[in-house]
C-alpha cells in the first residue's frame, strides 16, 4: 500500500479531512499545493497524525510496515474532538490493526517503565496555628507559623517490590530557624506487594497511624487478606517520634512526665472487614517501655475500634474508640479515647474547586492516644472540631480548622485552638 494512498484512507477513515477545505501552510517539501493529496495531508500534520521525517519531507511513495500505519491508528486513537461517525471508523480501524496496537502498547509501557524506575512525589505546605489554654500566658510554643517541605520517592526494584522513603525539612517562619537544622530522613522502607499479600521492612508509619499511633518505627510488618485484612507488626518505638506528653505514676504515686529518651517494643495486630460502603476494624497495642519505669507504667496495652460507613458521594461518617489497659485507671489519667466525625464531601487536589467540610467531637486521653495525629484538639483534651478545605487551583488545597474544648487531666481547664494551612502537591 502506497503512503499517498493511506493518507486519502486515513483522512477520510480516521479524521474525515478529505471533504474539508481549509488554508494551511505546506507542511512537507515533496507536497505541492497542487498536489491532489495535499489538503489530507496537511490536515493530518496539523492534527499531528504524521509527522513526516526530520529532513521536512513526506516520502508519500513509500511503502510503510502495518506498524506504522498502527502509530497513525494510535494517534487518531487520542483525539477526543472527532464526530461519532469518525470515533466509529476509528474504531474500525483500531480493530483491524488490534496486534500491532497491542504491541506498541507493550513497548510503550516498558519503556516508560524502564525510563522511570524512580518517582517522587512530595508537598510544600504553610502553616500557622494558635493554641490557647485559659490562665496560661501565650507562649510560642503554644502557636505554629512553619514551612514544610517534603519528598515521598519510590524507586522499583522488582515488579514486586518497592523501596520508598520520606524526608522532611521544616523551617519557623518567624526565625528562619529549621527543624534541627537537616533535612530529616522520617522513613525508609522496602515494600513487597503481591496478592493478597504484603511485607514492609524498615522504618515506616504502623497501624493506625491516621488516628491514634501517628509515628514512625523501625521494624516489619505483614498483611494478609482482601476485603477480610489481618495485620501484624513487630518493631521498635521511640517517644521522639512525636509521642504526646504523656503522664505516669512514679514510685511514689504521684503523676509526672514520661522520661524523654525512652523507647519501646511495639507488637501490634488487627483485624479490618471492608465491603461496599462500611469499614470496620478491631486493632490491639502493646509496648513494651525499656527503662525501669514503675508498674504498670511500664506497659501499655491498647485496643482500638474503628468504624466508617458512607452514605453516599457526599455523606461520610467515621468513628474510633480506644481504650489503654494496665495504666492507673482514675480520673486523674485518662485511659480513653473517643472520636466522632461527619464529613461533607472532601477537597481533591487534581479538581480545582471541589470542597468539603466536617465537624468531629474528639475526647483524646493521653494514655490511649499516645502519638495523636489531629491538627485541633491534642492529647489530653476534650472539645468539638468543626472544618473545612478547598482546592484553589489543581494541586493546590488550602484548609481551615476551628476547636474548643478543655482538659481531661486535672483541672478541666478551657482550650481553644484555629488552625490553617495551605498545600502544594507535586
Amino acid at each position: 500500500m502506497k503512503k499517498t494512498l493511506v493518507s486519502a484512507l486515513t483522512t477520510a477513515l480516521v479524521v474525515g479531512a478529505a471533504s474539508t477545505t481549509f488554508a494551511a501552510a505546506n507542511p512537507f517539501s515533496d507536497v505541492p499545493a497542487d498536489h491532489w493529496a495535499y489538503d489530507a495531508v496537511a490536515q493530518l500534520a496539523q492534527d499531528g497524525v504524521v509527522e513526516g521525517y526530520g529532513d521536512g519531507t513526506y516520502r508519500g511513495e513509500r511503502n510503510i510496515t502495518r506498524y506504522e500505519m498502527a502509530q497513525m491508528v494510535a494517534k487518531a486513537m487520542a483525539k477526543t474532538d472527532v464526530s461519532a461517525a469518525d470515533k466509529a471508523m476509528i474504531d474500525k480501524l483500531a480493530a483491524e490493526f488490534a496486534d500491532e496496537l497491542n504491541n506498541l502498547g507493550v513497548r510503550v509501557a516498558n519503556l516508560e517503565r524502564n525510563a522511570d524506575m524512580v518517582k517522587w512525589n512530595g508537598e510544600a505546605q504553610y502553616t500557622v496555628s494558635r493554641h490557647r489554654v485559659e490562665g496560661r500566658a501565650d507562649d510560642s510554643t503554644d502557636n505554629a507559623n512553619e514551612f514544610l517541605f517534603r519528598l515521598e520517592p519510590t524507586a522499583e526494584v522488582n515488579s514486586n517490590w518497592h523501596v520508598k522513603a520520606r524526608l522532611d525539612a521544616k523551617v519557623d517562619a518567624a526565625t528562619d530557624e529549621g527543624n534541627d537544622g537537616d533535612v530529616k530522613l522520617r522513613r525508609i522502607w522496602a515494600q513487597g506487594d503481591y496478592k493478597n499479600f504484603q511485607v514492609k521492612i524498615g522504618k515506616f508509619a504502623p497501624l493506625d497511624s491516621d488516628s491514634i499511633v501517628d509515628t514512625n518505627n523501625s521494624g516489619i510488618e505483614v498483611k494478609f487478606g482482601n476485603k477480610v485484612q489481618f495485620t501484624a507488626g513487630a518493631a521498635r518505638q521511640s517517644t521522639e517520634e512525636g509521642m504526646a506528653e504523656g503522664k505516669m505514676r512514679n514510685a511514689e504515686g504521684n503523676l509526672v512526665a514520661y522520661p524523654t529518651g525512652t523507647t519501646a517494643n511495639h507488637f501490634y495486630g488487627g483485624l479490618d472487614y471492608t465491603t461496599g460502603k462500611f469499614l470496620a476494624g478491631v486493632h490491639y497495642h502493646t509496648l513494651n517501655w525499656q527503662q525501669n519505669l514503675p508498674a504498670p507504667a511500664d506497659n501499655a496495652h491498647i485496643w482500638a475500634v474503628a468504624a466508617n460507613y458512607k452514605f453516599d458521594k457526599n455523606n461520610n461518617l467515621y468513628a474510633l474508640y480506644a481504650k489503654a489497659n494496665d495504666w492507673q485507671n482514675d480520673d486523674t489519667v485518662s485511659t480513653k479515647t473517643y472520636d466522632v466525625e461527619y464529613q461533607y464531601k472532601g477537597a481533591e487536589a487534581e479538581n480545582k474547586g471541589t470542597w468539603g467540610a466536617w465537624v468531629a467531637y474528639r475526647y483524646l486521653g493521653a494514655q490511649s492516644a499516645l502519638f495523636p495525629t489531629w491538627d485541633i484538639m491534642e492529647a489530653n483534651e476534650k472539645g468539638w472540631e468543626i472544618g473545612g478545605n478547598y482546592t484553589f487551583l489543581k494541586n493546590i488545597v488550602g484548609t481551615v480548622r476551628y476547636g474548643q474544648g478543655s482538659t481531661i487531666d486535672g483541672d478541666d481547664t478551657d482550650v481553644s485552638k484555629i488552625f490553617g494551612r495551605v498545600e502544594f502537591f507535586f
